[in-house]
C-alpha cells in the first residue's frame, strides 16, 4: 500500500471541506492540527481549491494535503501542481484513475457497487472511497459488499458525523472515515476555528478509544 494512504489509514479520520476562500486554509489546516488531525481533503467544489492546497501545504508541510471531488484529469493536474499529497474522486473515472498511477500520485477512487470495486481492482488499486456512505445504505451496505473483497479497504464519506463514526470505524474493512463534521462551514464564514479545534479533538478522541491509541 502507498505510503500516503498507509499515514491516511493511521490517523483514521479525514475532514473533507469546501472553501469559498483560499485565505482560509492557513487557519483552517493551524485548527486542524492543534485538534491532533494533520491531514485535510479539500474538495474541488469550488474555485479556491487548488490554491488552497498550495497554501495549505505551504504553511503547514507537516500535513497531508489531498484534492476531493476530482472530476477530471485537467482538475488532478492542478491539484498535483498545487501541491495535494492524494487525490479522490467520487466515482471511477478510469481516465483520472489512469492519469494518477501513472505518476504515482495516490488516488481513492469512489465507488458503491461491486462493479465499481471489480473496476479499481483491476487498476491494481485496493483502498477506496466508499460514497455516498449513508445514502447508499451505510453500514449495513458495506458490510455486506466488503465481504466477498477480502484485503480492500474503505473510506466511507457521505453522511459521516460525530453520531456514527465510532460505528463505522469498528468495521474491520474501514481505513479511514471521510467527513465535513469537524469543519462546518458556519464556522469558516464566522472565523470559529476554535469550534474546529475542538470537534477534530472530539473525533481524535473517538479513534483513540476505538484503536486504544493515546
Amino acid at each position: 500500500m502507498n505510503e500516503i494512504l498507509q499515514q491516511l489509514g493511521q490517523i483514521k479520520i479525514i475532514p473533507v471541506i469546501a472553501l469559498d476562500e483560499a485565505e482560509t486554509a492557513v487557519p483552517l489546516g493551524k485548527a486542524l492540527l492543534d485538534g491532533g488531525l494533520p491531514c485535510a481533503e479539500i474538495t474541488f467544489r469550488t474555485a479556491a481549491a487548488a490554491a488552497a492546497i498550495q497554501k495549505m501545504r505551504a504553511a503547514y508541510p507537516e500535513m497531508l494535503v489531498g484534492a476531493g471531488t476530482v472530476l477530471t484529469v485537467e482538475q488532478a493536474i492542478q491539484a498535483r501542481d498545487a501541491g495535494a499529497s492524494f487525490i479522490v474522486t467520487p466515482g471511477f473515472d478510469a481516465s483520472v484513475v489512469d492519469w494518477c498511477l501513472a505518476r504515482d500520485v495516490p488516488i481513492t477512487p469512489g465507488v458503491v457497487t461491486p462493479t465499481d470495486i471489480n473496476q479499481a481492482l483491476a487498476k491494481g488499486l485496493n483502498v477506496l472511497k466508499f460514497f455516498p456512505a449513508e445514502a447508499a445504505g451505510g453500514i449495513k451496505l458495506l458490510k455486506a459488499i466488503g465481504a466477498p473483497y477480502v484485503g480492500v479497504k474503505f473510506i466511507p464519506t457521505g453522511g459521516i458525523n460525530e453520531n456514527n463514526l465510532a460505528d463505522y470505524l469498528r468495521l474491520p474493512m474501514v481505513h479511514a472515515c471521510g467527513g465535513s463534521f469537524m469543519v462546518k462551514k458556519q464556522w469558516l464564514a464566522d472565523g470559529e476555528f476554535d469550534k474546529v479545534t475542538e470537534a477534530a479533538a472530539q473525533a481524535v478522541a473517538v479513534v483513540q478509544q476505538i484503536t486504544g491509541q493515546g
